[in-house]
This record gives structure tokens, sequence and C-alpha cells, in this order.
């Protein structure tokens, strides 16, 4: 039996696509095939190049502008997943607003399309809000993965196994240490960051320009210092039995102007032991991996996972802290 290709989908095309098309060039077991962006979209069954994909879309805006491959279109979401044969899509789409995400699952819902769905969402009410998508899904025959980045994802997976020590979990803290040479390559998640500010929200940090958001990051000399967030893991930790959501914390320093991480990313679960011992474990991620590696390999991992849920009629909404990723050769 030959083994095919898994055909993926990359929907948003910003930092956090691009770096997923770069990840997926080194991969024998899955192909992008196609990838959206706001203004058009880009389909080739026998796979995309993203040599050739990352310069036009730094050129031209979109993909959309692929010789050959590339269609512009104002609802290109809906239109690629008419038009296309994907087995599997990553959603690297910036969720502002707050109710993107789930709007674009119920696209995919009313769109009779059948396959795996994984996001990187991070707030705890984007993830609220498809848990009351989760019988949709499955009437619909869609196996949707959420918050399958680093945090929540790869930390709340560690989370998840670490708290197997213990008869009772205390706490568990996620902190996160980010480092970009450049916060234009990742303006959608940089503003998604500057809206767990507390003196701002996710409408005000939708609706600022880039020259603002600019102005901003000049007076914290590019430093974002992020606290108790509303943060998916929470939720994902509760839905899993391992603890009460107020017992989970993260927070984070993100330097948007040097690629070296200010602090290391680690969680730490605290709890007692059957024998009435109070331990923590640290798992703590290499300070040479990046925000991209961390999110979108996991994210691939989740939806390598997710097809073979999907093989096995398995459909629905699942979380990183239920399921264990597997990784893609």
């Amino acid at each position: 039996m030959t083994n095919k290709k898994i055909k993926i989908g990359v929907l948003g095309f910003g930092g956090l696509g691009q770096a997923a098309a770069r990840i997926l060039q080194l991969k024998s077991e899955m192909s992008l095939v196609a990838v959206a962006d706001h203004q058009g979209y880009a389909y080739n069954p026998e796979g995309l190049d993203p040599d050739a994909l990352i310069p036009v879309y730094h050129q031209e805006g979109s993909s959309g502008y692929l010789p050959k491959f590339g269609v512009l279109s104002d609802n290109s979401i809906a239109d690629l997943i008419s038009k296309s044969d994907v087995d599997g899509y990553f959603l690297a789409l910036p969720n502002l607003p707050n109710t993107f995400m789930a709007d674009v699952t119920r696209q995919f819902i009313s769109s009779g399309w059948q396959g795996v769905l994984v996001d990187a969402l991070k707030r705890t009410s984007a993830v609220e809000q498809l848990l009351q998508l989760q019988d949709s899904l499955s009437k619909a025959g869609i196996t949707y993965l959420t918050g399958c980045g680093a945090t929540p994802g790869l930390l709340t997976a560690a989370a998840s196994i670490a708290a197997q020590s213990f008869a009772e979990i205390h706490q568990v803290k996620i902190t996160f240490g980010v480092g970009i040479a450049n916060w234009e390559a990742y303006r959608a998640t940089i503003r998604e960051d500057i809206a767990h500010l507390p003196e701002f929200d996710v409408d005000k940090a939708k609706s600022m320009t880039d020259e603002e958001v600019e102005a901003f990051l000049d007076k914290t000399n590019g430093i974002l210092t992020l606290e108790n967030m509303e943060h998916a893991d929470d939720i994902m930790l509760e839905l899993a039995g391992i603890c009460h959501r107020s017992q989970v914390t993260v927070g984070g320093i993100v330097d948007t102007r040097n690629p070296k991480k200010p602090i290391s990313t680690n969680v730490k679960v605290t709890g007692r032991t059957f024998e009435g011992k109070i331990s923590t474990h640290t798992f703590t991620l290499g300070d040479e991996t990046s925000m991209a590696a961390n999110v979108c390999g996991t994210a691939f991992g989740y939806l390598n996972a997710g097809i073979k849920l999907h093989q096995r009629h398995l459909h629905g909404l699942f979380t990183a802290a239920e399921i264990m990723p597997l990784f893609v050769k």
C-alpha cells in the first residue's frame, strides 16, 4: 500500500502562514497545496513552492498573484474550500475580531467540506465560541483540534502529561519569551498580544494602524510585558479534568526588536503526590526554538493526529490537552 501525502492548506499567509509553508517544505508526509489570504488564494494539487509563493506575496500583497495557480478573490476562503481538494487546514489566521475563528468555522460547516481543521487560538473566549459549534462540527464530519500552537498547545500538552505524577494539582504556571527581529513580520500576532495589555482590548488593538503600533512599541522600547493573560490553556486543562481554570496563569515577555528570547519559555506544574509531598515539574523549551517553530511544528503534529482521528470517523472538537500530537516525518 502506498502512503499518499496528506494535502495541506494554510489559511492566512502572514508570518505564521509563511513559516508553516517553510516547515512543510521539509516534510515528506505532508504537501502544501493551498493557501489563502484576504485578497486571494493559490491552489495546486501537485504542491505549491514556497520559494515562488513567498516572494510574490511580499511583492504583490497576495498569494492570488502567483502565476498559473493564483486567483484574486474578495471571498478567498469560501472560494478555496469549494474549488480545492484538501485533507486538512491550518488556520494561521489572526483572531481579530474575537469571533473571527468561529465565523470561519461556520463557513467550513456550511460548505459541506469534510476533513481536519487545526488552529493556534489564544483566547479562552474564542475557544468557548468553538465549543458551542461542537455538535455542528460532528454532524458536518469535521475533526477540529483547537489551541494547538505553543501556548496554548505544546505547553498545555506538557502540563497535561506532567500532571500525571500528582494526586492533586495546585498550580499550572506558563511563562513565555518571544524574540522577533521585526514586529512587521508578525503583525497580527503582535496586535493580539497588545490586546492583552491592561489599557487595550481586542477591538482597540484591531483598529490600530501600523503607525500607531510602531509608536506604541517605541514607547516600550519594543518590549511587551504580559501578565495574567486570557489564555485558553485554562479552559483546556479544565476540560481535561486536570485543574480548575483559576489555577492556571499565563504571562510572558515579547521583544519585537531582537530575535533572541528575552526569557526562556517554560511551564511549571505544582501539585501534591499520593505520598503527600509537594513538588513542581518544569518543562523548558530551548531558547533557540523560535515562536514559529514551536507554533507551526505543534500545529502540524496535531493536524497529523487529527487525520488519524478523522480516518476513524471521530469528528467534533478536541483540544491540545486531550490528544497527543503525532510527529510529521
